[in-house]
């Protein structure tokens, strides 16, 4: 049997020459707890690659990335919990996450909170500090006497 050197997975293709782990860091919505917690509750080794899965295990990871709750992943690692109309714990991957996250942003400045007039005007959201960052362009410096210094004066 030939191995394959790229597997397409949750409509991302990726490197199976990887451990399963390192591979799966590279779909948007998995991180690097997340890809440990579903190589442990699947029970795959350390160092087994992703090219070393048959293809009844790569659809039971599929299946895994889609429904972790079947899989007992705990709902600390999803990305998307208490969802502010269901109140469920959800976990999105891919252009899932991005439109979800779109949505959410749109409706913080539907609502007008303080968070979603943040995101309207491109201010830092969480309360960093805006005087030498965030500026847009405008540039903020130490201003010279030119004068002064080319008479010899102060």
């Amino acid at each position: 049997m030939e191995k394959k050197k790229i597997i397409r997975i949750a409509r991302k293709d990726l490197d199976a020459s990887l451990p399963i782990e390192r591979t799966l860091w590279k779909i948007k919505g998995i991180g690097k707890n997340f890809a440990h917690a579903l190589r442990i509750s699947l029970e795959f080794g350390v160092n087994k690659k992703l090219n070393e899965l048959s293809e009844k295990e790569i659809k039971k990871l599929e299946d895994a990335i889609y429904n972790p709750e079947k899989y007992n992943i705990p709902t600390w690692l999803y990305n998307h919990r208490k969802e502010i109309e269901t109140g469920e714990n959800k976990h999105y991957v891919e252009s899932n996450l991005v439109l979800k996250n779109k949505n959410e942003i749109s409706f913080l400045k539907k609502i007008r909170c303080y968070r979603g007039i943040r995101h309207q005007f491109g201010l830092p959201v969480r309360g960093q500090r805006t005087k030498a960052h965030f500026r847009k362009g405008v540039t903020v410096g130490v201003v010279r006497k030119k004068e002064a210094h080319k008479k010899g004066g102060k």
